[in-house]
């Protein structure tokens, strides 16, 4: 059997529909001298899978793999992206046609992607002016393709993420050590085309396809403004840092850089969905002693112990406020409070717990446009703290790789995370699990 040919049937899994991807990958693969084929081919077929993924997350890999794709740079790329025509119907899977990458831009290969829920509520179109057709998602790692015009900080064969906000390093807030909102770069859910030029970069036989907040990584192949795209250590799985574009990052940073609880101390955190248990990570993290997980669905508490909650209320159970509940547990009320809900009751209820004269509380969902924060002023005159926070105060490209490396230390966990994984061919399963609350992260494998 020919080389390649022996490698594109390890690659291959059953069912597997993209055989020329494989064949075009065991060329690359081909020369590498040291692999043993009659021992891959052997393998079990979960075992092979293993040995592929930990073989094209090296750096070796995609050294090979880029060199000979070299030819794409500066072209058009025909690939598959999950495509969503019309408001909460199943996403389509289309051949688009990708455009390289203008000045300032970056064109990524999408390996893994997951769903968050920023994604399903514009994709149900609830709340704002539909734009369609889109192409979705936002949390995800690549590889650089190919970089356009003054980019510099990123070259062909890095690995990266791509995130839904950015950093332009010039305007102030970009200067500033305490913010991370970037003038230029700051998220937009109604632009559905790049900064550079007005233009999409995606289309099908001539129709623009509109971009979801400057990433639309539902696409085997996306073009991302540079200044939104962090590169990061190439050894770090891709299919378990991608998580980090969004949600996870949102609710560990809205603890450990906003919040910062002191080591033995209280935490409350609202809401156990991906942020609040992101959030509660941030306190196991941080060496809080008590951590109370406060949420509607009591089904959620069990998984929320993994997460270093420790505690629960469930405000259904009792007939006072909530936070006359929390204060009664912890002498006077807790040390810190996170809200990941969005609920204007949930907001209230968070400051209004945190203990007098040192008490801070950190907003972090996003409530409805015509909702109204309303508590008595002798809070804040007792010292209590409220804050908000965007992405947890991260600045993708300055921070994000630290964040990878606490991930690759041990300090981080993330597999717990992810709940579910399922082919890019079976997106829409995806949305099912959100949807029905079975899943915390969904991982969509790109390519199958």
């Amino acid at each position: 059997m020919p080389r390649a040919m022996a490698m594109s049937v390890c690659l291959s899994r059953p069912g597997d529909a993209r055989m020329p991807r494989a064949l075009a990958m065991s060329a690359c693969l081909s020369r590498v001298g040291d692999i043993r084929m009659s021992r891959a081919l052997a393998m079990t077929d979960d075992n092979r899978h293993a040995w592929l993924k930990k073989f094209i997350n090296s750096a070796l890999f995609y050294h090979l793999f880029f060199s000979d794709m070299s030819s794409t740079a500066g072209q058009v790329i025909k690939c598959k992206a999950a495509v969503a025509w019309e408001a909460g119907k199943p996403l389509v899977m289309e051949e688009v046609e990708v455009a390289p990458p203008e000045a300032g831009e970056v064109r990524l290969k999408i390996l893994y992607t997951s769903l968050c829920h920023t994604d399903v509520y514009f994709w149900e179109a609830k709340g704002q002016t539909p734009l369609f057709p889109r192409i979705f998602g936002h949390e995800a790692g690549g590889i650089v393709e190919s970089v356009g015009e003054g980019v510099t900080h990123l070259k062909p064969g890095d690995h990266a993420l791509p995130v839904f906000t950015g950093e332009c390093g010039e305007c102030a807030h970009c200067k500033s050590e305490e913010s991370n909102m970037c003038d230029l770069l700051r998220i937009n859910t109604d632009r559905g085309v790049m900064i550079h030029d007005s233009q999409t970069r995606f289309s099908i036989k001539g129709q623009p396809i509109y971009h979801f907040v400057g990433t639309s990584t539902f696409s085997e192949y996306t073009v991302v403004h540079a200044g939104c795209v962090a590169k990061v250590n190439p050894a770090a799985p891709l299919d378990k840092i991608c998580v980090l574009s969004c949600g996870i990052c949102t609710g560990l940073g809205a603890t450990v850089n906003v919040a910062k609880p002191k080591p033995g101390s209280s935490v409350a955190i609202f809401g156990l969905g991906a942020v609040g248990l992101a959030a509660a990570e941030g306190a196991r993290i941080s060496g809080a002693s008590r951590i109370i997980g406060v949420d509607l669905v009591s089904s959620r508490f069990e998984e929320a112990k993994k997460f270093g909650v420790n505690e629960f209320v469930n405000p259904k159970d009792h007939d006072k406020p909530v936070q006359e509940v929390i204060a009664e547990m912890t002498n006077g009320g807790v040390d810190r409070a996170v809200e990941c809900t969005g609920s204007i009751q949930a907001m209230i209820s968070a400051f209004e717990c945190v203990h007098d004269g040192w008490g801070v509380a950190v907003l972090v969902g996003v409530p409805n446009k015509d909702d109204a924060f309303k508590t008595h002023p002798v809070n804040f005159l007792n010292e209590r703290t409220l804050k908000g926070t965007f992405y947890g105060n991260y600045k993708p490209r300055t921070d994000l790789p630290s964040v990878v490396e606490q991930y690759m230390n041990g300090e981080l966990e993330l597999d717990k995370f992810i709940t579910h994984t399922v082919p890019f061919s079976e997106i829409n399963k995806a949305f099912d699990y959100m949807l029905k609350g079975e899943s915390i992260r969904c991982i969509i494998r790109m390519g199958e």
